[in-house]
């Protein structure tokens, strides 16, 4: 059961991209950075969940470059133009993991856990039982059943996948809103620990 109250920099936050940072484009790929659009709140909210968690780190399907509509210098420039927004905003991302490949078995696509264990090699200090993974799909779910830790759906891109699920801990409309439950949770845990502290 995820205890929100719990978090602390020792847990490790995994974030999809597409439908949980940015919008996502329907029936196709972002090829370029003039078609990421940050959704709502995101930013801040980032910043916010980088005061808590040690390590975020994103984990993203891309599978238009293993079709060969986009490189992975596109893609690199978009990631890098999307980081420098999040620390201007007072965020962080530690780490960007991706899988092109076209291969469902393939281990770094989810729902297999492969960027998820790359992760925990490459940082270190990496407990997945300590982990949560936010993301839009149910394969995100999945990765992170798959990978030992926990899971929260945001429905920005399917509101019919509601909790109680299986494979969901956690369900919110968005990853502001997740932000905010985090804040309030561990703002009130540490009110607990120092009662007299103004």
């Amino acid at each position: 059961m995820l205890d929100l109250s719990k978090i602390d920099k020792n847990w490790t936050l995994f974030l999809d991209r597409d439908g949980v940072i940015n919008e996502e484009k329907q029936m196709s790929y972002i090829f370029h950075y003039d078609e990421f659009r940050f959704m709502d709140g995101v930013k801040d909210a980032i910043a916010k969940l980088s005061g808590i968690f040690g390590k975020i780190v994103l984990v993203t399907n891309q599978r238009g470059i293993g079709k060969g509509l986009m490189t992975d210098d596109d893609l690199t420039v978009i990631h890098n133009r999307m980081k420098e927004e999040i620390v201007e905003a007072g965020g962080k991302i530690d780490a960007i993991y991706y899988c092109s490949s076209m291969d469902n078995e393939h281990e770094d696509r989810k729902p297999n856990p492969g960027m998820a264990l790359r992760a925990q090699r490459d940082l270190g200090n990496i407990d997945l039982s300590k982990s949560i993974v936010v993301g839009n799909n149910l394969s995100d779910m999945e990765f992170g059943r798959n990978a030992g830790m926990f899971t929260v759906h945001v429905r920005t891109t399917h509101p019919d996948i509601t909790a109680p699920h299986p494979l969901i801990d956690l369900s919110c409309k968005d990853l502001p809103e997740f932000a905010e439950r985090v804040f309030k949770y561990v703002a009130l845990q540490q009110q607990n620990q120092h009662p007299y502290s103004s």
